[in-house]
């Protein structure tokens, strides 16, 4: 049995006749006034180039939902992102400019998910038509490099990343095997939530349930917006060390950043 893209779709709960479908081409010698992307264009680049829409090859109501690919040799398009095209901001004689967010959707297959393109010199489809092509490779994860203790600082996506992804599976690892203070900051305020795992429970185990439900069953988060949270380790023990050290450690940083009368914890 052949997988086709819409199983993928379908699997993200995208309707295809809510999307569309784009494989960018590398073409330094295109004709409008957009910068080229190359292979080695960085996210923001590309990000940009996704959103400058030339007006006479663009439909003139894009769907809100956009399938992003990048050429992958001949005849391929590997998976970049999903974003949402919330409405056109800007035009030009010749440009229209979208207004677009990069949102969850295929996060898993990002960079990994590659399709066939039958139709080389055509960049868009709908996605109605794209649910017949092919699923030519699901390749493995890049694993990515563990940044250390100190250097430690994600936000919620990047947290959900990190406990279900395989390439952050050295990451797991290292998080796996430390008890430690943990930072939780609202970045729309600057409000902070000094936590703490301890005895059985490891980082990991308790980042975990921060990644799936947002708030960790503590009272100062369950009412927030976990997107706008940011994760960071402020100290780490061994698994083995005494709880009151632990607590101990607890109490001084809720003192020294003040986050009973002035943050989040409760």
């Amino acid at each position: 049995m052949t997988l086709t893209f819409a199983s993928i779709l379908a699997s993200a709960g995208i309707d295809p006749a809510e999307a569309l479908v784009i494989r960018h081409v590398y073409d330094a010698n295109h004709k409008d006034d957009t910068p080229p992307i190359y292979a080695y264009s960085t996210y923001e680049e590309v990000l940009a180039y996704t959103g400058v829409r030339d007006i006479s090859a663009f439909p003139p109501a894009p769907p809100r939902v956009w399938v992003v690919f990048l050429p992958d040799g001949s005849g391929r398009g590997r998976l970049w992102r999903v974003v949402i095209n919330h409405g056109e901001v800007a035009r030009t004689e010749t440009n229209r400019t979208f207004n677009l967010e990069v949102v969850e959707d295929l996060i898993d297959l990002r960079d990994r998910l590659v399709i066939g393109w039958p139709a080389p010199r055509t960049w868009k489809v709908k996605a109605a038509t794209a649910t017949a092509y092919q699923v030519l490779e699901i390749a493995d994860a890049q694993p990515i490099r563990f940044p250390g203790f100190d250097a430690l600082v994600l936000d919620h996506a990047e947290l959900q990343a990190v406990v279900r992804e395989h390439r952050y599976a050295s990451w797991r690892t290292a998080l796996a095997s430390v008890a430690g203070i943990y930072l939780i900051t609202d970045t729309r305020d600057g409000r902070h939530y000094v936590g703490k795992a301890d005895g059985a429970e490891r980082i990991l185990q308790r980042w975990t349930t921060y990644a799936t439900n947002g708030h960790g069953g503590n009272v100062g988060l369950r009412d927030l917006d976990p997107s706008s949270f940011r994760f960071s380790l402020l100290r780490v023990f061994d698994p083995v060390t005494p709880e009151q050290v632990v607590n101990a450690a607890e109490s001084h940083f809720m003192n020294a950043l003040d986050s009973r009368r002035h943050g989040l914890n409760r």
